[in-house]
């Protein structure tokens, strides 16, 4: 049986928790607001880090997966979108900033990739949680497999062009595989916890 619940588009959690009312200026304001606030919750997540082995695990990706997932598409990606623009200009937003660099600078470096994968992972999440993959368990672990994928794919893509995908690999990937399947779980076990709450919100 397919994770799909449905082709059509599924209202997302914000749209059940904070529903669309008015045109023009009011759905600017809460579009900004709930990407500001996404923004935020990105940067926090990028100063946690969880004793684990091999590595320790950050969040940030687990948030970056459920922002897509709980906004949408287009809010999703809007979202991460300003967080890379908060670290582009230069507020010390990433992970190890300002140890490691700021801004661009820090941005072209060997993480750079990951960044932008941030983007990927937030617009697959939000797409495939549009269609109703995150309401069933088979669905919500194969989104969050398949952003988590779409993020490696890119980060392992930039670093390869530094160090040769062989390093690139080792480098980037092993360490944390153990840990991105606990995050894929945990992001299943959310996004499956946070479909009654939106279901209240829409009665």
């Amino acid at each position: 049986m397919s994770p799909v619940a449905s082709p059509a588009a599924s209202p997302t959690l914000i749209d059940a928790l904070w529903p669309v009312r008015g045109e023009g200026a009011a759905r600017l304001v809460r579009m900004a607001a709930i990407a500001l606030l996404g923004s935020l919750l990105l940067a926090a997540s990028a100063r946690v880090q969880v004793p684990f082995w091999p590595v320790p695990m950050t969040m940030q990706s687990f948030v970056v997966v459920l922002i897509g997932a709980a906004c949408g598409l287009r809010l999703g990606v809007a979202t991460v979108l300003l967080y890379l623009a908060e670290g582009a200009v230069g507020l010390p937003v990433f992970a190890g900033t300002p140890e490691r660099g700021i801004g661009l600078a820090y941005m072209a470096g060997p993480t750079g990739g990951f960044l932008a994968g941030f983007v990927a992972a937030a617009a697959v999440a939000g797409f495939l949680a549009e269609r109703g993959w995150g309401r069933s368990v088979a669905g919500a672990l194969s989104l969050a497999f398949l952003a988590n994928a779409a993020l490696f794919a890119c980060g392992l893509a930039w670093l390869a062009t530094m160090i040769g995908p062989e390093r690139a690999f080792a480098a980037g990937f092993l360490p944390f595989a153990l840990a991105t399947a606990v995050k894929i779980g945990l992001n299943a076990a959310a996004m499956l916890a946070m479909q009654p709450i939106a279901e209240r919100a829409r009665r």
